[in-house]
């Protein structure tokens, strides 16, 4: 899916940089003994996704230097951590599927997916093991700051699930640390690598914590409004697990009384038809404008991601194809 968008940005070589960060990542040995531990880091490993956030990292290290390559193992590191982060995530979700294959814990067990989790975790720093000193530290601060933030937002995200108090500002900073850090810290990494200076690396974390958040608010519109076939996962997810989206509390703040009565009656505890809850749901937002609320957000801040941009020493060349690459996810249908 993330291929397809992605073969308009020529000019940046993106292509390049998924085929080249998929070979890397096939030339590494996961199946060691023991085979329960590792077996599960191989199969999550292998089993795709967009690929995103290593390929920020490639792209940060070509728009700073002439060898995206060197940021091969850094671009590694950190998709090796988010995986961790899913692995985990889905135990506490206790989610059947990943990327319509079979959970690690539902195949392995539990304690192996917690164990597996926390391999991962330490995999990842070792990647950084490939640089010199003075680079090493820099990627290492840094990863440690995001790893934190990351279980930071993972526990807001938890936290939420009990409260009914929760504001748009609270969400906002909820999907800034446990998702869009992890983006800005891979734009950022390949930054390092390429031995910009912070200034400039700091800016390009900038963009990419700005589009992060812009990126999550448009999975959040997918997830009740995407078409269930483009989108790879079942729409409506987030109105079945009762998640207090960007949606849901935009709602909550501009709606009338019924249609707030209705929607926090339909959000505490589980429902016996979940098609029903969800077309109740969609149709409160719709009625309420959420869809353009969302799309208005999106666009905000991914307007602020590009302005960024303009503190950039680098090619008009560059600054355009991350505009592009700005502009394509928040348009994007996947």
């Amino acid at each position: 899916m993330f291929t397809v968008f992605l073969q308009k940005f020529s000019d940046l070589d993106i292509l390049s940089y998924q085929s080249d960060f998929i070979t890397y990542l096939e030339s590494q040995k996961f199946s060691r003994e023991p085979k329960n531990l590792y077996e599960p880091i191989d199969y999550i490993l292998q089993l795709g996704g967009k690929r995103i956030r290593p390929v920020l990292t490639l792209m940060a290290a070509n728009i700073f230097s002439d060898d995206y390559q060197k940021a091969l193992p850094a671009a590694l590191a950190v998709e090796v951590f988010h995986n961790f982060t899913l692995v985990h995530d889905d135990i506490m979700d206790d989610a059947p599927l990943r990327r319509g294959n079979e959970t690690v814990h539902e195949k392995w067990g539990i304690n192996t997916g917690i164990l597996s989790g926390d391999a991962m975790l330490i995999l990842a720093y070792q990647y950084f093991e490939n640089y010199e000193p003075v680079v090493f530290q820099k990627l290492a601060q840094l990863f440690s700051k995001t790893a934190l933030e990351v279980c930071d937002g993972q526990q807001l995200d938890v936290d939420f699930e009990t409260r009914n108090d929760v504001t748009i500002d609270e969400y906002i900073k909820m999907i800034t640390l446990k998702t869009s850090v992890l983006v800005a810290a891979a734009l950022k990494m390949g930054a390092i690598v390429a031995k910009a200076n912070e200034e400039q690396a700091q800016h390009l974390y900038n963009y990419g914590l700005n589009l992060g958040i812009a990126f999550q608010l448009q999975d959040d519109y997918l997830d009740t409004f995407g078409d269930p076939e483009s989108f790879g996962k079942q729409v409506g997810g987030d109105i079945i697990e009762n998640k207090k989206t960007y949606l849901y509390l935009k709602a909550l703040e501009v709606a009338n009384a019924d249609d707030k009565e209705n929607l926090r009656a339909l959000y505490n505890g589980k429902q016996k038809n979940n098609t029903e809850k969800i077309a109740v749901v969609s149709s409160i937002f719709e009625k309420n404008n959420i869809p353009k609320e969302t799309h208005k957000l999106i666009e905000y801040y991914t307007n602020k991601s590009f302005e960024s941009l303009k503190h950039l020493d680098i090619s008009d060349e560059n600054k355009e194809g991350l505009r592009a690459f700005g502009m394509n996810l928040m348009s994007r249908k996947v």
